[in-house]
């Protein structure tokens, strides 16, 4: 196996475009280690971005944040003016494992990885958040729920690692919150999960929504009915019902051990009814 280490993004898409073999990203390293050690996966090239200049910051910008492939999401909570502005993606990238994990693993890599049941990316698009990716032909901007086109893989081409994770920035009276259910109290794979992304008016009813699910899907599942059940209202009891009639339909889960297909679609309308219920509180509503 060859290890690299590039210092610039250039020589990253190089040494990723002019493999032969079966290449690699290390961010963190804490889902490709793992598989790696498991023998899951052999690769012929592993490139470390780490030492990729600018990778590891988060840079708040005039249309919202950028955070860099590299940044470890124990930093996202530390930033205070990204936690203020997207508390549920930042409480979603804080699930991931435990304290020593989160000093390591990332969003992108948590993206990239393709698990249905990823943490960050519920919230993620909830958030309209936007993968920069960067390659042989230049870089491109995916919509978060577009990178992940089955378990285990993505829409990245040959070549291309994303370089950052593109936030917008958030309107007056919004508020995002994200919910999992996990049969222990921490460090558990998600059963069934829920982001939600709002925005209110002046008189505090919902004038756009986003929703998103996790685990109960091949891919997180972007459900536009459940958003436009709660448009238009306060959240009141018939909106959220039929929010979680939505989400429901939406789901396409397996029945294994951890839970069942009727469980998985009760709980995932109700994580998402409580999620909305949070974000509607941080927005300023009442």
């Amino acid at each position: 196996m060859q290890y690299e280490r590039p210092e610039t993004l250039k020589d990253a898409v190089g040494l990723l475009a002019g493999n032969k073999g079966k290449a690699f990203v290390l961010a963190g390293g804490s889902d490709l280690l793992v598989r790696m050690r498991g023998e899951f996966i052999e690769p012929d090239l592993v490139v470390d971005i780490k030492s990729v200049k600018g990778l590891d910051k988060v840079t708040k910008t005039a249309k919202g944040f950028s955070i860099g492939a590299s940044v470890p999401c124990a930093a996202l909570g530390e930033n205070k003016t990204l936690v203020k502005a997207w508390p549920g993606v930042v409480e979603a990238a804080n699930l991931i494992g435990s304290k020593q994990i989160q000093g390591r693993c990332t969003i992108s890599g948590n993206l990239c990885n393709a698990s249905p049941a990823a943490d960050s990316v519920p919230a993620l698009v909830a958030a309209n958040a936007k993968a920069v990716i960067a390659g042989p032909g230049g870089k491109r901007r995916l919509a978060v729920e577009k990178v992940v086109t089955a378990p285990g893989k993505t829409a990245l081409k040959k070549g291309e690692l994303i370089e950052a994770i593109e936030l917008p920035k958030q309107a007056s009276r919004s508020g995002d919150a994200y919910l999992r259910f996990i049969p222990r109290t921490e460090m558990d794979i998600a059963v069934a999960s829920a982001g939600v992304n709002l925005t209110l008016d002046a008189k505090g009813i919902v004038k756009s929504a986003r929703v998103a699910l996790g685990a109960v899907a091949p891919t997180v599942v972007l459900v536009k009915d459940a958003a436009k059940a709660i448009i238009g209202t306060k959240l009141e009891d018939a909106a959220l019902d039929k929010m979680a009639e939505a989400c429901a339909k939406a789901c396409n889960p397996i029945d294994d051990k951890r839970g069942t297909i009727d469980f998985r679609k009760k709980v995932s309308g109700v994580l998402a009814q409580r999620a909305a219920k949070i974000a509607y509180t941080r927005a300023g509503g009442k």
